[in-house]
């Protein structure tokens, strides 16, 4: 849905209002650029932007209902449209005239397009305001992809730059960089970039070659390393973390957010939930999860609780004792060498 409405800006066919539904950071910011982008082609833009936190609807279509001085069409951008979502008590800013926004809708003006962002997970379906906005509006979803359509929406993008992406690739991609569109988007245009005109391929040596690592994504690498008996892995993401001047104690908590995660993903798991009804449940992403759940039988919930009690002695250590800091951490590490002897 989302791709044809893109296409349809792109080519000149914008309509009067749009809502904008979801919390996918990366689709909100695209649809705006693409209608900036368009309907700064035939010259200059008027640009308004509102706060539907901060000031009324009635203010966003007193705007709308003006003629534009110095373009055909101007663009308002309004955010944060709460008033779609079901009401919680006590917390409203804003008293917007609904009624006012109903009737407007019915009959937009041609001379302007008017963005709607509702970014949240799903609207109040109950409401008048809602029906009517899906029905006289151009909708769009900016929900967060699932892992299976992470994969297909990297090579697409891959496709928009000229280039393929192999499938290992672009999982690889994922476990290095994460799962943030914005970044990912950026990290296919570099690579893109790299190959120039004659390599169309991004391959998983590419990918390892110029990926920027985060450090969430480190911390986690050595965490698997660490639990998979893999000591020199572990010690090597370790050290390297070190020389980029990441404190012992933030590496740690990192560890013991990773194992915490672990637990409550496999206590859900273990009580039939699936891997997309966990992560909505623990509001992670779909591909983290299931990365987790392909590795759930190569350790025990025993072991992670008893990794997880030795990270907060590691911690303890790292706040109360003098000295060499790095070095408790490390013999942490390389205690894992012994017991996968024993």
């Amino acid at each position: 849905m989302i791709t044809s409405v893109w296409k349809s800006i792109r080519s000149g066919q914008i309509d009067p209002v749009y809502l904008i539904v979801g919390t996918e950071s990366y689709f909100i910011e695209k649809t705006l650029d693409l209608l900036k982008d368009k309907l700064t082609a035939g010259g200059e833009l008027e640009l308004s932007f509102f706060d539907l936190d901060e000031m009324p609807v009635e203010h966003v279509i007193d705007e709308a209902d003006t003629i534009p001085f110095f373009s055909d069409r101007k663009l308002i951008i309004a955010r944060n449209a709460s008033f779609l979502k079901a009401a919680e008590r006590g917390k409203e800013k804003i008293n917007h005239d609904i009624k006012v926004l109903e009737t407007w809708l019915e009959h937009p003006p041609s001379s302007s397009v008017t963005i709607f962002v509702a970014p949240y997970e799903k609207l109040d379906e109950r409401k008048k305001v809602t029906k009517l906005m899906k029905q006289h509006t151009v909708l769009i979803e900016a929900k967060s992809l699932q892992a299976n359509d992470l994969e297909t929406w990297l090579m697409h993008e891959a496709k928009n730059f000229g280039k393929s992406i192999q499938l290992k690739a672009a999982q690889r991609l994922m476990e290095m960089a994460g799962t943030n569109l914005t970044q990912l988007s950026s990290e296919i245009e570099k690579m893109s970039l790299y190959l120039g005109e004659n390599d169309e391929e991004i391959t998983v040596d590419l990918v390892e070659q110029m990926t920027a690592r985060t450090l969430e994504q480190d911390a986690f690498k050595m965490l698997q390393s660490y639990l998979d008996g893999n000591v020199s892995g572990a010690l090597s993401v370790y050290y390297d973390l070190l020389r980029q001047k990441e404190e012992p104690v933030a590496l740690t908590a990192l560890l013991a957010s990773q194992i915490r995660f672990m637990i409550q993903v496999y206590y859900l798991q273990k009580k039939g939930y699936h891997a997309q009804q966990i992560s909505k449940q623990l509001k992670a992403h779909p591909y983290r999860v299931k990365l987790l759940v392909e590795k759930r039988q190569q350790i025990s919930e025993k072991r992670l609780l008893q990794v997880l009690g030795d990270l907060a002695d590691i911690d303890l250590q790292l706040k109360t004792l003098n000295g060499n800091r790095e070095r408790i951490l490390e013999f942490f590490l390389m205690k894992r060498a012994r017991q996968t002897k024993q």
